[in-house]
């Protein structure tokens, strides 16, 4: 079988495929050469460069590789190609087999106002709204107060949340249509618009099918994916605490009628929103005609693989597994881990894995994609694993999640690992009082927390060498002749300055112990106390160190990996912060520095809107695009712009991408 995708759904198809004998081929674009998923399976081909387009997106280089490699059927994982009825048809033509439904099936419910038309004749409850080809603008607005403000306009064509918008006020309405069909026509080449009743205080629930070739509809429970941002679901769990037994049963049988509305087959989700208010009322959303990136929170609960049931349906064989047999056990939750900084508006990171730590254990699970020195670009979707844990109840399975990403050592590109721990720790996360605007709220007061006292400590002395024993010399720790000398370190995190000076009373290549004193930018004490250092080695086969850190007595793991470039990652239960050594500026090289436009993420040049000459203050210079995102940079100052790189150009962040030399006599 091949496998038609990348990172760890194609790591996680494989896994079954190698439980099942079965042999299994990658495919792999020029930036995935030494990926994971390359190394796991037993065969793997090149698509071709990086961009998704010219590899994974090539339907007829998929096809080919399929065809040369003897390939029975192709696992299209999820997103890419997964619901595309040409990929389908392609592989048909081939006399490839398809572990999808049928092609009619993906062509239906990938028309949302189709989908809504074939799921109302099974009497599957829908959103009250407007839903047909060929709707003008002047419909919609005529429809609207019959189906009731507020109302959600949605295109027909796509998700994602492109082109959606609430509107609340009758007046806004037309304005709003015209923003969507131009947003719509560009996402999806399709600007055919629906209306939709806004449903209050909105829960995101989806429930998961499986249908086998000879009429067997069965469901494996539902999903609760509330907690997104912007649409894009960051933490699902499974069940949902919303619904009692009898719901759970009755949106469960209307799943599987929606299944049926198109002759599915395989494995499938059934999406529904649903009030927090009204919880017995639920409204059919979508179908993914897919496997679902929160797939394993089901599989955890139901000891269900349900890639082996795609597998042994699209080989034609009966559902071993009937509706009475299906039983949720415990509670599981999953995090999605996102190369993106959530405290600088979630901009996409990127750079090199230097050291990689997984929990493990009892009820925790990891899908991913990378290890120790994959590179993570800017050219797929930012989705670097998942962290699943289950438990035996709700709290049980929270608090084994967030002690699972509090081990998780990931150095050398940023994550969204300390963000997601502080949703789990919110009261209305922890009470299951959730909606799927809960996210977007939380984030508006979210910020980076401030590195603690023992991350400062473990910055400025983690990376120390103790030396041999007696050797005073090999030894990095300050020594003199006389009185002892303190180790200071001057620090920089997120723009605030640190100094850690530490006492040294003993040392030997084994521990460092003595008194360490913290002072903020201010020079205020932030904590003072004895500090006791273990080094534990390096992590994996990576260059940064593991040590173990006391203050006052309580004991702590720290990571620290030093870059070339002298950052200092640190990463700890208590977070993950990158900490420089401080260093001072001349007045003119302050100057200089303040004119300088750096990407803030890795990327490409999409655009350079300015010109070599004179610019003002705000003027747009570059447009940088990473992980589908763009960030325009703009002159910080007056004077005139020199452009440092040209469309196309990849940078990495911080890399400076034009700079402004300020005018002699504007006095800047």
């Amino acid at each position: 079988m091949l496998v038609a995708n990348r990172g760890e759904i194609a790591c996680r198809v494989i896994d079954t495929l190698r439980g099942m004998g079965i042999r299994s081929i990658a495919v792999y674009s020029d930036a995935d050469a030494h990926a994971p998923h390359v190394r796991a399976a037993d065969v793997a081909v090149r698509l071709g460069p990086a961009p998704a387009a010219q590899s994974y997106l090539d339907i007829a280089k998929l096809v080919d590789a399929a065809v040369r490699t003897g390939a029975d059927a192709v696992h299209p994982g999820y997103g890419f190609l997964s619901e595309n009825q040409d990929f389908a048809a392609a592989l048909a033509a081939a006399d490839i087999v398809f572990i999808g439904p049928p092609a009619t099936a993906i062509a239906t419910m990938g028309d949302k106002i189709a989908a809504r038309d074939a799921v109302t004749q099974r009497g599957v409850p829908v959103v009250p709204g407007l839903s047909r080809p060929g709707l003008t603008d002047d419909d919609l607005v005529e429809a609207a107060p019959g189906i009731g403000f507020p109302v959600l306009i949605k295109p027909s064509a796509g998700g994602g949340g492109k082109g959606m918008h609430r509107v609340d006020d009758p007046a806004g309405l037309r304005e709003a249509l015209v923003s969507a069909r131009r947003e719509a026509a560009a996402a999806f080449g399709d600007d055919t618009l629906f209306l939709e009743h806004f449903v209050d205080t909105p829960r995101h629930i989806e429930v998961q099918v499986l249908a086998d070739e000879h009429g067997t509809v069965i469901h494996l429970g539902e999903r609760e994916c509330s907690l997104q941002r912007r649409h894009q679901k960051v933490i699902e769990e499974a069940p949902s605490a919303l619904l009692d037994a009898a719901t759970r049963e009755r949106i469960g049988a209307a799943a599987c009628d929606a299944a049926r509305s198109v002759g599915y087959t395989g494995a499938g989700t059934v999406e529904f929103i649903v009030s927090a208010h009204r919880p017995d009322e639920f409204f059919f959303m979508e179908m993914n005609t897919r496997l679902q990136v929160e797939h394993p929170v089901t599989e955890m609960v139901t000891g269900v693989d349900l890639v082996e049931q795609q597998i042994r349906v699209a080989r034609g064989e009966r559902l071993g597994i009937a509706q009475d047999d299906v039983v949720l056990t415990g509670h599981a939750i999953e995090a999605r881990v996102y190369a993106e900084d959530p405290a600088q508006g979630f901009l996409p990171t990127g750079g090199t894995v230097r050291a990689l730590h997984w929990p493990d254990g009892a009820g925790v699970r990891v899908d991913a994609g990378i290890d120790t020195g994959s590179v993570v670009g800017t050219d797929y979707d930012p989705m670097l694993a998942k962290v699943i844990c289950h438990g035996a109840d709700r709290t049980e399975a929270l608090d084994r999640l967030d002690e699972a990403l509090a081990k998780t050592v990931l150095v050398g590109v940023g994550a969204n690992i300390d963000f997601c721990r502080s949703v789990l720790a919110h009261p209305a996360v922890r009470a299951g009082e959730l909606d799927t605007a809960l996210l977007d709220r939380l984030v508006v007061d979210y910020a980076a927390a401030a590195p603690t006292p023992a991350a400062l400590i473990a910055g400025a002395l983690g990376t120390l060498d103790l030396g041999t024993g007696d050797d005073v010399w090999s030894s990095a720790v300050a020594f003199r002749i006389g009185a002892p000398s303190p180790v200071t370190a001057r620090l920089v995190c997120d723009g605030h300055k640190y100094t850690v000076a530490v006492l040294v009373a003993g040392s030997d290549t084994r521990t460092l112990h003595g008194q360490a004193t913290v002072r903020d930018e201010d020079d205020e004490v932030m904590w003072t106390g004895p500090v006791y250092l273990k080094p534990r080695g390096t992590v994996g086969a990576s260059s940064a160190r593991a040590v173990t850190l006391r203050c006052d007595g309580i004991g702590s793991r720290w990571v620290v990996d030093q870059t070339e470039r002298r950052e200092r990652w640190v990463c700890g239960e208590d977070g993950t912060w990158i900490i420089r050594p401080a260093h001072a500026l001349a007045a003119a090289d302050d100057a200089e520095a303040a004119g300088e436009v750096r990407s803030p993420m890795p990327g490409t040049i999409v655009d350079v809107p300015g010109a070599d000459g004179a610019v003002c203050a705000g003027d747009p210079l570059v447009v940088v695009e990473a992980m589908k995102m763009e960030h325009t940079l703009r002159a910080p100052i007056d004077g005139t712009c020199s452009i440092a790189v040209r469309v196309g150009e990849k940078v990495d962040a911080a890399q400076v991408l034009a700079h402004v030399t300020p005018d002699a006599e504007s006095g800047e």
